[in-house]
């Protein structure tokens, strides 16, 4: 039995796959108290166990994938990239490169210092700074060197190798070393540090809160008299003209029945309407110009939840509370703020800023959430539909462009097919986050192509390198684990400092910029926890976005750097 499943396997490789995943997310899943491998690692080992079945696999699968991850990288993280660049994200931005070029100099001196050559050195890079995809581009850079095959070959087996062996404590260590330590390297309380960066952005609040503010709170029937003002009024008359903050009529009750209306529908005598509005404007308008009456079937007002992508330029940089008192802001709750390609909850406070980009989870009627997203953006209504002539198009010229190679001093310089599908990815996303006409990729799908996409590509990977794996760990495990720690601690250890001192970022934000430089959700996850708040999150998506492309380019770079 045992035999004919090897057998099957090894004669059809995509099983064996399939097999690596399904094990691989299971085992990445599992928490020894906060902490778990994460599905990357835990695909990896698992296809190095698989592997020790002497599977072959092709090659192509491993590039069909890999290329898809990282233009779905790039799509996710286009407009925070953009912003970071050229709004008020900039010092962050700029933080982040400084850190990357500090990742990339210690990892490089810790190579050299350990005696490891290009496959080692690409997997203790990947592995202690924690970017997987940096394995990747490591591997097309490898294949370009004009090497002998087996000496080429050998070089890729370590790759892996070394990223399993320093990729625990560049998780692990990163959290830590954040969360811990970080507070004492800056000499601050850090949740207090946070309070008051909360109280910061929570100044003007009004009384019941931002919410409020985004909330038409009540709503009432309101019979028209004969002779009243409200009798020949239109809608748009009645929603203009009367108060302010403004009311919005809901539903109209004509001739006994309820009715569709347009804003040029006249109001009459008799006719029973449902308003929503501030309270104050109810009680203090309304009960002078009609009668309130009992219609509980007119105030059942159908509501709906939708997100709302913003992409307008006028809105762009604007805090809550700013919008809150725009017109088109009435008549709907605010409920949640997304940002960037790792879905991060911004906190709902009266001094938040919105940039392009971000998602607006709201709730209203179709009418106020029609007219909210004309003002802001668009409504990113569920659908699995994907537009793959977008994706396919750009990840062929992104992939086409990178493969341009100009020879440096006698070194071909290249982005490779996968840099330029990286680089294509992150013009899509920003093009898609101000124009949503064209390369819609549903959440679902970019989750998909970015986890699968990768996993699929590591689980190649540790399937192909299975046979010599041990053998790479016996020879240079330890060495390996303390180089790897070293370049890991180093630039962490650094990071706050640079960013007290010389970037000048709020205590409550500092590290969290640090660990979106670092792209690692889980040390910002450990830094809020010892911060009982999510306010270090807000410095985290533009540090993220900027160093999830250049540390997975260092992949690149450093197998250039280590020839």
């Amino acid at each position: 039995m045992l035999e004919w499943i090897v057998t099957t396997l090894r004669q059809h490789s995509e099983l064996a796959i399939f097999l690596t995943l399904g094990l691989g997310y299971w085992v990445g899943g599992l928490k020894f108290k906060n902490f778990s491998l994460g599905a990357v690692t835990g695909v990896l080992l698992t296809g190095v166990l698989v592997g020790q079945l002497d599977i072959p696999v092709s090659e192509n699968v491993k590039a069909v994938f890999f290329i898809l991850f990282l233009f779905a990288i790039g799509y996710g993280v286009g407009p925070q990239f953009v912003r970071g660049l050229a709004s008020d994200g900039g010092p962050q931005a700029l933080f982040a490169v400084v850190i990357c070029l500090l990742c990339l100099g210690v990892t490089y001196v810790c190579v050299r210092l350990g005696g490891f050559d290009i496959g080692f050195g690409a997997g203790l890079f990947a592995g202690a700074q924690t970017i997987s995809a940096a394995m990747g581009l490591s591997t097309d850079a490898i294949g370009k060197l004009g090497l002998p095959p087996d000496k080429a070959s050998a070089l890729l087996k370590e790759i892996p190798v070394a990223y399993a062996v320093c990729y625990f404590f560049g998780t692990l260590g990163t959290g830590w070393i954040l969360a811990f330590l970080g507070p004492k390297l800056l000499g601050i309380d850090l949740p207090k540090a946070c309070r008051d960066y909360e109280a910061k952005l929570s100044h003007g609040t009004p009384s019941g809160g931002i919410h409020s503010a985004w909330h038409a709170i009540d709503a009432r029937a309101y019979a028209i008299e004969k002779g009243g003002r409200l009798d020949g009024m239109t809608v748009a008359a009645v929603e203009s003209g009367l108060t302010n903050p403004p009311i919005f009529v809901e539903r109209l009750r004509q001739g006994g029945r309820i009715i569709e209306f347009t804003p040029d529908t006249v109001l009459g005598a008799g006719d029973v309407v449902a308003v929503s509005g501030h309270h104050e404007s109810l009680v203090g308008v309304m009960e002078k110009l009609a009668v309130e009456v009992e219609d509980r079937e007119l105030l059942s007002i159908p509501l709906e939840s939708v997100q709302l992508v913003i992409t307008k330029k006028s809105v762009n940089g604007r805090t809550l509370l700013d919008l809150a008192k725009e017109p088109f802001a009435r008549g709907v709750h605010l409920r949640k703020i997304t940002r960037g390609a790792a879905g991060i909850d911004i906190p709902i406070l009266a001094q938040t800023k919105l940039y392009r980009g971000d998602i607006l989870k709201v709730s209203g009627t179709t009418n106020h959430l029609d007219r909210l997203a004309a003002q802001i953006g668009y409504e990113d209504r569920p659908s699995n539909m994907t537009d793959m002539v977008f994706v396919g198009l750009a990840i062929a010229l992104g992939g086409v462009l990178g493969s341009v190679t100009v020879p440096v001093s006698g070194i071909p310089i290249t982005l490779s097919s996968s840099g330029g599908a990286l680089i294509l990815g992150l013009v899509a996303g920003w093009l898609r986050s101000v124009h949503p006409t064209f390369g819609r990729i549903p959440a679902p799908s970019l989750w998909f192509m970015n986890s699968v996409g990768l996993n699929t590509f590591i689980a190649v990977v540790g399937i192909s390198s299975g046979p010599s794996f041990i053998a790479g760990l016996r020879s240079a495990g330890w060495g390996l684990f303390f180089w790897g720690a070293v370049a890991t601690a180093v630039p962490m250890l650094l990071a706050p400092l640079l960013a007290k001192h010389v970037f000048k970022i709020d205590p409550a934000l500092n590290l969290g910029c640090c660990g979106g430089a670092r792209t690692s959700t889980a040390s910002v996850g450990m830094v809020n926890d010892a911060a009982q708040s999510t306010i270090p999150m807000l410095g985290y998506t533009v540090p993220y976005a900027v160093s999830n492309t250049l540390l997975t380019m260092w992949g690149l770079v450093m197998v250039l750097l280590l020839r």
